[in-house]
């Protein structure tokens, strides 16, 4: 086995050498296939763990100079390279349509343009974008032509990888796609491609200190002074905003503390044991989860990766799935993966700080996109998005929803008002009309209908058909 698995690892080297794949990233992907051969899991038991407390931001004092002096020695980045093929995309999931004509990017790019001229700051925004993604983003972004930054790029390219078997840990041939033979190696890439494009050296000698980064489809993360200027008072390498953790986040990751050296870690749920996962579901034992909103002082990284030689050593996340998505039978393979917010355990005096659920606005389903494109939200002058009622609603929309084409036909006439709504879960294949409004918990079930236009849901009221 041991010399078919080293074969392995040379044809998945050769494989991305010859698709031109920069050498570190190359070097990374090795390192991580080493773990993998040698039976690492990347899992975090419960016992290795305790929990975590954050300072808030809202208790931080911070005077306005200090802020905007932080801000503008920021640099702006933006994760760029998913489809959104959960969705039924199969293109940059940015381009979908938020509100008002707007897609994610035109509004993350309106923000910035705001924020220039509110900070006075070079606010720079560059995107890391995919092999998948930067052709559709460059174009839907031209329209901007003030938002590129002398000296600096709009773009830099994450990293592919060889998808691997499972059964001999051999890069997977699939003739019938082969773009399906690589995968992303997770956004924990994005120190990997810094170094490797160049691009942390141009951002330093360009004179900025720090970098923000964000999901592109998280319009909350905007380049905040207040947040800035705690990071750079903070003194602290690197950071990570956190939040409370509500029912909405039982499923997902959270940070808390290696008992063994104190220092904050980021765990996923690919990295839960199946018997510690009811206490990873435990709101009041992990209260803490990450935004992936991230600070880091661009200089501290590019000196740990120099002294790491490209690999920051983040823990593996080991994915199983089959070669293409959509076909169950074709061959089972590891995407060999990192988080970007795990860099929190390489850095010594790394921190957490608490921010409210305005700098959380998600969308990694169209129940959240629903939201998003409804009443719910405010959207300012400033391409802000504000919460109107206290509590995000929360919606489960179940059956022919998922995929954004489906999803569209059922709101021809765009989002219910959900500024009154607690929840809103619709069973069944329901389409809704003009000015439907949702008030309080409703439940539509599974018979399906139209809902006619004007229609107002309230708790155990029969929808009009």
């Amino acid at each position: 086995m041991g010399g078919k698995e080293s074969r392995g690892l040379s044809m998945a080297q050769a494989k991305m050498a010859e698709a031109g794949v920069d050498q570190v990233a190359i070097d990374v992907f090795s390192h991580y296939y080493r773990l993998v051969q040698h039976g690492e899991t990347g899992m975090i038991p419960e016992s290795a763990i305790a929990p975590v407390n954050a300072p808030a931001l809202a208790d931080q004092e911070v005077p306005e100079d200090a802020q905007l002096e932080a801000i503008r020695a920021t640099a702006v980045i933006k994760l760029n390279g998913g489809l959104g093929t959960s969705m039924g995309m199969d293109r940059a999931k940015s381009l979908l349509c938020v509100r008002r004509g707007l897609s994610f990017l035109d509004v993350i790019a309106r923000q910035v343009l705001h924020l220039r001229k509110e900070y006075d700051a070079q606010l720079p925004l560059v995107l890391m974008n995919s092999f998948r993604t930067s052709e559709d983003t460059l174009a839907a972004l031209a329209r901007y032509d003030d938002l590129a930054v002398d000296g600096l790029p709009l773009e830099f390219l994450q990293n592919k990888e060889p998808k691997i078997r499972v059964d001999n840990l051999e890069p997977v041939t699939w003739s019938l796609d082969p773009e399906l033979e690589w995968c992303p190696p997770g956004h924990g890439d994005i120190y990997t491609a810094l170094r490797g494009t160049g691009l942390l050296d141009e951002l330093i000698d360009a004179g900025f200190r720090y970098a923000f980064v964000s999901n592109s489809d998280n319009l909350g993360a905007t380049p905040d002074k207040a947040v800035a200027g705690w990071f750079a008072r903070s003194g602290a390498p690197f950071a990570i905003e956190a939040v409370r953790r509500t029912a909405a986040d039982k499923k997902g990751g959270h940070f808390a503390t290696r008992v063994n050296d104190g220092r904050i870690v980021l765990r996923e749920t690919a990295q839960t044991l199946p018997e510690d996962l009811a206490k990873l579901q435990d709101l009041d034992q992990h209260r803490f989860a990450s935004t992936n909103n991230i600070w880091f002082d661009l200089v501290a990284m590019r000196d740990e990766l120099d002294r790491r030689d490209g690999i920051l050593g983040l823990p593996l996340i080991r994915n199983e799935k089959t070669t293409d998505p959509s076909d169950a039978a074709s061959p089972k393979v590891i995407q060999i993966e990192t988080a970007m917010g795990a860099a929190i355990e390489v850095f010594e005096d790394a921190r957490i700080i608490e921010v409210t659920r305005a700098r959380f606005i998600p969308v990694k389903s169209t129940s959240q996109l629903l939201v998003l494109r409804s009443d719910a939200y405010d959207m300012g002058p400033d391409f802000g998005l504000d919460l109107v009622p206290d509590e995000t609603p929360f919606v489960d929309l179940e059956g022919p929803y998922k995929l954004v084409g489906e999803f569209d036909k059922r709101f021809p006439s765009g989002a219910p008002s959900l500024r009154r709504a607690h929840s809103l879960v619709v069973k069944g294949d329901w389409t809704f009309g003009e000015g439907v409004s949702v008030v309080g918990d409703v439940e539509l079930d599974g018979n399906g209908g139209r809902i006619a236009a004007g229609t107002v849901l309230e708790e155990q009221s029969p929808p009009s058909h």
